[in-house]
């Protein structure tokens, strides 16, 4: 059983810690993109097995958004940014005030594609400071690449080089808020893989040592 299996709640609840302050970053940073208060938390750290990451995404077979980067450096790893066409679109409808953006079908809006791709790059980024912040360990973001297809594609050939070594995934679930009666709170998901070797030095880093 691999070391990703066998993470405490005390550790979940370390990397919950460590995304609540991304989420802050990632909220700030939002806030003044957009010129007016947006909030954003993160309700719930867990591990999933491959199968149970595809159900959550609703199938292999459905169409989602994907903000895909490789992490760089002295932990290196892969991160995905998940969410549904229909939450991708009322989120550029939210942040443009145009509500003629539709990602029903391709062909997809080129604008709108291009502002789900500085989000999901704010968001990742934001998260991904945090973690090197606090571990202190040297972690870059690669350029981020935005797809839309349907998840096996996507998940499956980001988790590919990751299940030679574990079935299991992390999964930090994101509420992104903007105030108003009118405004609904947009869910997605990061799916957090280092890669193995770099799990254990993650957490050592952390002072975090599995008890």
């Amino acid at each position: 059983m691999s070391f990703i299996e066998n993470l405490s709640n005390y550790q979940l609840d370390t990397l919950k810690e460590i995304g609540n302050i991304g989420a802050g970053n990632a909220a700030t940073a939002l806030s003044k993109l957009l010129d007016r208060k947006i909030d954003m938390k993160t309700p719930s750290v867990r591990i999933t097995s491959f199968d149970e990451t595809m159900e959550m995404v609703g199938g292999a077979e459905t169409v989602i958004v994907s903000v895909f980067l490789r992490i760089e450096g002295e932990a290196p790893g892969s991160m995905f940014y998940v969410f549904s066409p229909e939450q991708a679109e009322q989120f550029v409808h939210q942040i443009t005030g145009n509500e003629e953006f539709s990602f029903a079908n391709p062909p997809y809006p080129e604008m709108g594609l291009s502002i789900l791709h500085e989000i999901g790059n704010i968001l990742a980024g934001s998260y991904l400071t945090a973690l090197s912040d606090f571990t202190l360990i040297n972690m870059q973001p690669s350029v981020p690449s935005l797809t839309m297809d349907m998840a096996g594609a996507i998940i499956s050939e980001g988790l590919m080089e990751l299940s030679r070594e574990s079935d299991y995934a992390i999964i930090i679930d994101t509420t992104i808020q903007e105030p108003g009666a009118d405004k609904q709170n947009i869910q997605g998901h990061f799916f957090l893989l280092p890669d193995p070797e770099s799990f254990e030095k993650i957490f050592a880093a952390l002072g975090v040592d599995g008890q």
